[in-house]
């Protein structure tokens, strides 16, 4: 499968990448766990690797690579028990930045975007709402012109990097009686007057940080505004497609990950005169979650290869996203017991993988919406085009 997918100069990227995470990474992974703050310098070492940058243009610092390298990005990312480190890294890459690429004039690529991709700045998307949650057409923030300015006020929350990020791509509505077709994308710069942001206390992802952000008579230019008033809905429905395939790649690197290391510790670990692996009710959950990974994992690649080529996989990455998130959840939590006693223990790393993964069916659409969007998909025959 992987020579399916993966040349040999992919593989040669997942070494140096996996050792670049070994050595620069993972000797801070506790104290950011910890803290909830991850240190600057390590988003400046990103930059000068060229990580954020795998799939952007080279004018811009990029490297224009194809989308496998970023799988390969977000599987290693995935394995260094810090699935809150691999949000801030992702959101950062994946969420802010695709709308900066996208959307942005060439003002804003260069003084956001070039800087981004070199990590020396950090971008949050922000789009869920304290009272719209997956309804993002429900949205309440609204940015009202106002002479040579735009004016936003409401509040956003559940914002990755939110609290430490160097700008914002806000979501608003530049009229409020048009609902979906009256919400415009905005960059909004965090030194702006006006916005505040409180950190939020959460189960997993402790490294990240994540925020509640409410902006009060926000003042910004109207070059701020990001491709066309009003067409902000289009822009977010079309890269959504992309992050939802990300939560699944995430998904079945995180089961991976939790598989290989219950089978070491299954290896290793004796009850009653063996190693607990040739107990066949333990063997066989394992294989079961194993063959369930790896059909997450063919069908993600396929939907990776199908976007390269330029088609639009909304059904597929919902797909992939709705099914691999549940996955890891069960895997995970069955790996946790293969541990016993030792699995409920923080120096082990499936206590934080358990809820760590919790999120995966709730974050970019939770599974419940997802199923809706298929139901209209496949049972009304509803046929979602590109918006833009």
């Amino acid at each position: 499968m992987n020579s399916i997918y993966f040349t040999e100069e992919h593989e040669l990227f997942r070494k140096s990448f996996r050792d670049f995470l070994q050595k620069e990474v993972v000797p801070h992974i506790e104290k950011w766990e910890k803290t909830g703050t991850i240190d600057r310098f390590i988003w400046e070492k990103f930059g000068e690797m060229g990580f954020f940058g795998l799939n952007y243009p080279e004018a811009y610092g990029g490297m224009n690579l194809d989308l496998f390298y970023t799988v390969i990005f977000l599987e290693e990312l995935q394995k260094i028990k810090s699935s809150g480190f691999a949000a801030a890294m992702w959101a950062h890459a994946y969420l802010a930045m695709t709308h900066l690429n996208a959307e942005g004039d060439e003002r804003i690529k260069q003084d956001y975007l070039a800087p981004s991709i070199a990590g020396k700045k950090i971008g949050a998307l922000c789009i869920t709402e304290p009272f719209g949650g997956s309804d993002v057409a429900g949205m309440r923030t609204n940015a009202i012109r106002k002479g040579d300015k735009f004016v936003i006020n409401g509040s956003k929350t559940f914002i990755t990097n939110g609290v430490y990020a160097d700008y914002y791509v806000v979501a608003a509505k530049t009229n409020t009686e048009l609902g979906n077709k009256g919400i415009s994308i905005f960059l909004v710069d965090t030194n702006t007057k006006g916005i505040s942001a409180t950190k939020l206390d959460k189960l997993g992802w402790r490294a990240s940080d994540t925020a509640e952000i409410a902006f009060d008579s926000v003042e910004i230019p109207l070059e701020n505004l990001m491709g066309e008033e009003g067409k902000g809905f289009p822009y977010i429905m079309q890269h959504f497609a992309l992050e939802r395939l990300i939560m699944a790649i995430n998904a079945h690197a995180r089961a991976e990950y939790a598989i290989d290391y219950t089978l070491e510790y299954m290896s290793q670990r004796e009850a009653f005169g063996n190693t607990i692996n040739k107990f066949q009710a333990l063997r066989h959950t394992m294989v079961e979650h194993a063959t369930e990974v790896e059909h997450c994992k063919i069908f993600n690649y396929a939907a990776v290869a199908r976007l390269i080529k330029g088609e639009y996989v909304v059904k597929e990455a919902t797909m992939a996203k709705l099914k691999s998130t549940k996955v890891a959840d069960q895997v995970i939590y069955d790996c946790l017991q293969m541990l016993g006693g030792y699995g409920y223990m923080e120096e082990y790393p499936l206590a934080r993988l358990l809820r760590d993964s919790r999120l995966g069916p709730i974050g970019g659409g939770t599974s419940e919406i997802l199923k809706e969007i298929l139901s209209k998909m496949i049972i009304d025959n509803k046929d979602y085009k590109p918006a833009v």
